[in-house]
């Protein structure tokens, strides 16, 4: 019986593998800027959204959920500034909570509309629920305000 030994040098090390301390930041920061045109258009109305007024109504006609202006300021707020705390990683585990919390409300609402979301269904709040808890879990991480400041990551 023969053993084979196998070595690696760093030059057998893929391109993926080296650049592999980039995929949690990536996530981070992606899920971030992504939340925050989402705050954008429930606070000032941009990128085709219904303002604080619009959203309200929609927050507390619609949906039942009154006040619905304030209801909308609360998740306008958690998807803008919790979106850019959670880019620059400070306060990243209590910012991401908030936004998973947010996300687990948006998705109670699409249950009706099953798994699909080009029925409006669950698949985007879910997979959104899923990278906040995996923030939330993974903190600011290396790249973060928050390792800089010295707090827990």
């Amino acid at each position: 019986m023969t053993t084979q030994t196998s070595t690696t040098s760093t030059s057998d090390v893929g391109a993926a593998d080296k650049l592999a301390f980039l995929a949690y930041p990536l996530v981070r920061v992606t899920t971030g800027l992504l939340l925050m045109p989402h705050g954008a258009q429930k606070l000032f109305g941009w990128f085709g959204g219904y303002g604080l007024s619009g959203t309200g109504a929609y927050f507390g006609d619609t949906l039942g959920m009154e006040p619905g202006v304030l209801f909308a300021l609360l998740a306008g707020l958690i998807e803008f500034v919790g979106g850019l705390a959670i880019v620059l990683g400070v306060l990243t585990r209590p910012a991401a909570l908030a936004a998973a919390v947010l996300l687990a409300v948006a998705l109670s609402t699409h249950i009706p509309n099953g798994f699909f979301w080009t029925n409006g269904g669950v698949e985007y709040p879910l997979m959104w629920l899923s990278l906040t808890i995996a923030i939330v879990l993974g903190g600011g991480g290396a790249y973060s305000v928050d390792k800089r400041l010295g707090m827990p990551v």
